[in-house]
């Protein structure tokens, strides 16, 4: 372990860089979330219109569930190309797939129109939105990552993080817009379009200012080693790199996703279809609910990320996952109530605790690999976690609902993930005062200081 000696860029640079990261997530994930909150709403009869509303809903979140399904083949790939020819240009691939995809849905005919090929259109560019978010995130935190230094690490790569309640924030905020001021006919006929066809305009400006970053200075200088030591040894592909030195590593990764996958898909997809159908809530009433606490989310997170860089990222993250098991009770008790403060409460609190686990994941997760494969083994341990983890946590608690008619399944299947997550980060390693020019060995020892063990591992 080291000591954390990467020299810091300059004062105008990393804040700029932070920037980059942060629309460019904030538009990606405003993309994706967005079709999570219209499965809820309305594709199940836009798109699945001859099934049981719950069964149309489960439909819906069934296709929802696709795109987790293609993010571990997009950090796969992205991963591969990112750790051979940059960060950079691999985030503007990644950038131009999911909006292309996102205005393709506004675009797309109803089953009216075109019957069963709706469905299957949908599902389509579903599997685009999540190939290209499985290469985003771990593009996005390592740039800022790799372009700061150990000691306020945590702090500065969770602002990527806060890209996620950033795009929840607009997503529903332009959702909860619409539907307050068209009515439902309106909503279900044209209106729901307009909001996917904004990425287009949104993509643009994220394009903008992405191109304008240089790449991570200790990926260049890595890559700058490694090809002058290219005839000397020969360079595994990144994924074979990962498997071999960083396995346990990856393991830690896919636990720790567990928790705060699931629990932030139930606070903020399925609480959408709860709330309107068990608790009596109207659409506007959830949709403002979950606007509130993804905007406290999104402030809390950087303090999150800045304790993490006091006392560790393991601490923090374990009191993420212990106080979401925790609340899961007292969550739907509150939901329950149909009144808008306590559910407003409910989803607040809940994604202040998931919060403590998603602020420090950038850092803990880039923290793990070397510099040659760390794309690759911060996207794979992220992205093949979220097939088990938020792919089917709609999915699985709605068909509880469904099953049981009570929230206590779901209550318990969040708390079995919130264990499952307490025993892998209390198995992993302490990584906060790792060097990232440092870190190449499986067992977390420094060895990138020597050039052939650089080219080595890849």
């Amino acid at each position: 372990m080291a000591s954390g000696t990467t020299a810091p860029p300059p004062p105008a640079s990393l804040p700029r860089i932070v920037a980059a990261s942060l629309i460019g997530t904030t538009i990606e994930w405003y993309d994706f979330f967005l079709y999570g909150s219209a499965a809820a709403l309305v594709f199940n009869k836009l798109f699945f219109p001859n099934s049981d509303p719950l069964v149309g809903t489960l439909l819906s979140f069934l296709t929802y569930a696709v795109g987790f399904a293609a993010r571990p083949l997009g950090a796969l790939v992205f991963g591969h190309y990112g750790d051979r020819l940059g960060r950079k240009k691999l985030l503007v691939l990644s950038l131009l797939l999911m909006g292309g995809a996102t205005f393709g849905i506004g675009l797309l005919p109803t089953y009216d129109t075109v019957g069963t090929a709706a469905p299957v259109l949908l599902t389509m560019l579903r599997l685009v939105q999540g190939f290209a978010l499985g290469g985003e995130w771990g593009g996005a935190v390592l740039l800022v990552s790799e372009h700061g230094d150990a000691r306020r690490r945590g702090f500065w790569a969770s602002w990527p993080q806060t890209g996620a309640p950033a795009g929840q924030l607009l997503a529903t905020g332009v959702l909860s817009l619409l539907t307050a001021v068209l009515s439902d006919d309106a909503f279900g006929s044209w209106g729901w379009r307009i909001p996917f066809l904004l990425s287009g305009v949104l993509v643009l400006v994220g394009l903008w200012i992405r191109l304008s970053v240089d790449e991570s200075p200790v990926f260049k200088e890595a890559l700058r080693r490694a090809e002058s030591h290219r005839d000397d040894v020969d360079e595994k592909p990144p994924l074979v790199s990962v498997l071999r030195y960083h396995w346990r590593d990856v393991l830690v990764a896919m636990g720790a996703r567990m928790a705060e996958n699931i629990s932030y898909y139930v606070i903020t997809a399925f609480i959408l279809v709860y709330a309107t159908t068990s608790a009596g809530v109207s659409k506007q009433t959830a949709l403002n609910a979950v606007l509130i606490g993804s905007a406290v989310h999104f402030a809390v997170i950087p303090g999150w990320g800045a304790l993490s860089d006091r006392v560790g990222r393991r601490p923090v993250y374990l009191l993420g996952a212990a106080g979401v098991g925790l609340w899961m009770f007292p969550f739907f008790s509150l939901v329950d109530t149909g009144a808008f403060g306590y559910l407003v409460l409910a989803v607040t609190v809940g994604l202040v605790l998931h919060g403590a686990m998603y602020a420090p994941q950038a850092a803990f997760f880039s923290e793990m690999f070397g510099t040659r494969m760390r794309y690759s083994g911060a996207s794979i341990g992220a992205q093949f976690a979220s097939v088990a983890a938020g792919a089917p946590a709609p999915l699985i608690a709605t068909a509880l609902l469904s099953d049981y008619d009570s929230s206590t399944p779901i209550a318990l299947y969040v708390i079995a993930a919130a264990v499952l997550t307490l025993i892998a980060v209390a198995l992993g390693r302490e990584t906060r005062h790792r060097d990232l020019a440092q870190v190449a060995g499986g067992d977390g020892e420094p060895a990138e200081a020597s050039p052939a063990v650089e080219a080595r591992t890849g």
